[in-house]
């Protein structure tokens, strides 16, 4: 078996022993969508709380316009990790082994091979991950890089479903009560959108000022989560970790970062945010076609593949994808920024 083959990279890239948190594309964002075209085409559902027309039973039944969709095109920038083998690593020993060595060059290359690959698919999942955030936050994503012009695309929710709370109405101030703020929010989806929005998604900070409000103490209902002390506790883990039910909300808070191109430490979804969503939101991940003769030009999530540089000797593993976070039912999504 050739080891450096694209079936043996694809195999790797999809059976990773290291996968980042993809919490919200796991919550939000279920879907998959592969496209063979030059650019993604994404549907976002045409909402629709009309009423239907009162007539005389005697008359004939009155025209009503089928509920359809919108279908808008994004031609998208590749995620292209490329990674150039240190050839020198085979003749070390590797992380973990034994002092002294107990690996043949040929199972150290393995190893690096399979290290390469995982390092690319969690640098992709974890780009869908930010996308799904923003998708989220705001209603769009934003796309920038190397030689790529910076576009926003713009999936089209309300703007009355993206609140900036002022201060002064910030949870923890006099006479704020975050119950009452839930419910409004959850109401605008509703009106917006004719579906619930029972999933409330707290970064940390506004976990902290919510679980010490009185009437949250005295009725979250925790008798599902896992008793230890992350229910109304700590945030011990990365990603989403469930705190409990209230007034029909489902309540988690969520934790992820992201290394920026600076280097600096950022957050997925900035401090001071609730998310409030439901399955009804029903998001999926779109890929487009990968430009490579030897991916068959097809649609794929991930196409990972190598080759071998003559002088100096070094092989390089290149990993691509075309990806878009899409939102179906925008408005089945409210967001509210500065809640602390």
């Amino acid at each position: 078996m050739d080891l450096f083959s694209t079936d043996v990279l694809t195999g790797l890239v999809r059976n990773p022993n290291n996968m980042p948190q993809t919490w919200l594309l796991d919550m939000f964002f279920p879907n998959v969508q592969t496209e063979t075209s030059e650019e993604i085409h994404f549907d976002v559902e045409d909402e629709d709380i009309s009423l239907a027309p009162f007539v005389s039973p005697l008359v004939e039944g009155q025209i009503v316009v089928e509920k359809g969709f919108t279908t808008k095109t994004f031609k998208p920038a590749y995620l292209k990790p490329k990674t150039p083998l240190d050839p020198t690593r085979p003749l070390k020993r590797a992380m973990g082994e034994q002092i002294g060595g107990v690996l043949s060059p040929q199972q150290r290359l393995a190893l690096q091979v399979r290290g390469v690959t995982e390092q690319h698919r969690n640098r992709i999942d974890r780009r869908l991950e930010v996308m799904a955030g923003q998708a989220l936050v705001s209603g769009s994503v934003t796309v920038t890089g190397d030689k790529y012009p910076t576009t926003v695309v713009d999936f089209g929710r309300n703007a009355a479903n993206s609140i900036a709370v002022l201060g002064g109405s910030q949870w923890g101030d006099v006479g704020v009560n975050p119950l009452d703020d839930l419910q409004d929010w959850s109401d605008i989806g509703l009106g917006n959108s004719g579906l619930g929005t029972q999933v409330v998604v707290m970064t940390v900070d506004v976990w902290k000022v919510f679980r010490n409000d009185a009437d949250v103490k005295a009725r979250l209902d925790t008798r599902r989560v896992a008793q230890t002390d992350m229910d109304l506790g700590a945030q011990l883990q990365y990603g989403g970790v469930y705190r409990g039910q209230i007034d029909g909300f489902l309540i988690y808070t969520y934790a992820g970062t992201y290394t920026d191109e600076n280097g600096a430490v950022q957050k997925i979804i900035p401090d001071g945010t609730v998310i409030m969503s439901g399955p009804g939101l029903l998001g999926y991940r779109a890929f487009g076609a990968i430009y490579d003769e030897e991916a068959g030009f097809m649609a794929l999530e991930y196409f990972a593949k190598s080759w071998v540089e003559k002088d100096p000797s070094r092989r390089i593993i290149l990993t691509q994808s075309a990806p878009l976070v899409v939102p179906y039912r925008v408005n089945a999504s409210v967001a509210a920024t500065n809640v602390v």
